[in-house]
């Protein structure tokens, strides 16, 4: 992300952002190239977090035809039917986009994630995924891992009044101000998503986030997207599981796997939070500047808490 300075244009566009954290960060922010995968209403308030803030360019990739419960948390789709019929959510979300900041490169990928290969990867600095399975996650995060550059990673996904999102940067370096012109260096080793996950859940505080366990249980739910029927068979996962992992089912609690269920649905200010968090930690990435989150962070609307949690392995800590 290196290289060429601010055009003239690019400086008086992003006069306040550089008073905020210098040239230089900005400069390694509109170098940076963003791909995103699944927009949801949350992705969506990400997006144009990052496009305001003026990251290089940012691909989309989703190839669902835009239906109407898409309207109800996604702002970027607009509700006139002639706008949007037809088309794809990535395109319609692409368009509105453009709008936000014509010095960012908004493009559409055709195509699921999983048939990239690892030259179409090597071409970002970051990828975030949403509406993605179990096994998505997994082979996706150990491919960016693989490339011969680091490439950020993170997973975002929202249920109702509950949100969730993974940090992987792998071996992150940063600068951090002591005093006044005084910077140290700074290391973080980041654990991948399956390598955070596989972590025994014996072996995690008691304090951890009952939101963490919940959010286990449903990604390995089979079947992927869940209906309130589904709810006997996920609570009989959830049985199974805290046995396997010899946690107690209390850490669960009936009423959060009940609302996870029921409530699929994107709730649109759940979605400007989990989004707005997301969007200032992939910019602290990219500019280098900030202190980033390790490695999960949750958020319940029903307690209004944010809560971030560092979830690794022995060999990978701060």
């Amino acid at each position: 992300m290196d290289g060429e300075e601010l055009t003239e244009q690019e400086t008086a566009i992003y006069d306040r952002q550089i008073r905020v954290w210098g040239a230089d960060a900005q400069r390694r922010l509109s170098k940076s190239h963003i791909l995103i995968y699944g927009m949801t209403g949350t992705v969506a308030e990400f997006c144009k977090n990052i496009v305001l803030a003026g990251v290089g360019s940012v691909t989309l990739v989703d190839e669902r035809v835009v239906a109407e419960e898409s309207l109800s948390a996604n702002f970027l789709i607009m509700p006139e039917e002639n706008l949007y019929q037809g088309k794809t959510l990535a395109e319609v979300c692409s368009d509105s986009l453009k709008e936000f900041n014509p010095m960012v490169h908004v493009a559409v990928q055709k195509g699921h994630i999983l048939t990239f290969g690892v030259d179409f990867f090597e071409k970002f600095d970051a990828v975030i995924l949403s509406c993605c399975s179990l096994r998505e996650k997994k082979w996706i995060n150990q491919k960016c891992r693989k490339l011969s550059k680091r490439v950020a990673f993170y997973t975002v996904e929202c249920r109702g009044s509950c949100g969730e999102i993974f940090v992987d940067l792998q071996d992150y370096k940063y600068s951090k101000l002591k005093k006044l012109e005084e910077t140290i260096e700074c290391r973080i080793e980041y654990p991948s998503f399956e390598e955070a996950i596989s972590v025994p859940w014996r072996a995690l505080p008691r304090s951890v986030s009952k939101l963490y366990f919940a959010m286990r249980v449903i990604e390995h739910f089979e079947p992927g997207e869940t209906v309130t029927d589904d709810l006997p068979g996920i609570l009989k996962l959830r049985k199974e599981l805290c046995e396997t992992n010899s946690l107690d089912e209390s850490q669960i609690p009936d009423g959060l796997v009940e609302r996870l269920v029921r409530d699929i649905a994107e709730y649109p200010p759940v979605c400007a939070i989990v989004g707005g968090i997301l969007g200032q930690e992939v910019i602290k990435a990219m500019s280098g500047n900030g202190v980033p989150l390790k490695n999960f962070f949750f958020f319940d609307a029903m307690d209004g808490k944010g809560l971030i949690e560092d979830i690794s392995g022995p060999s990978t800590g701060s």
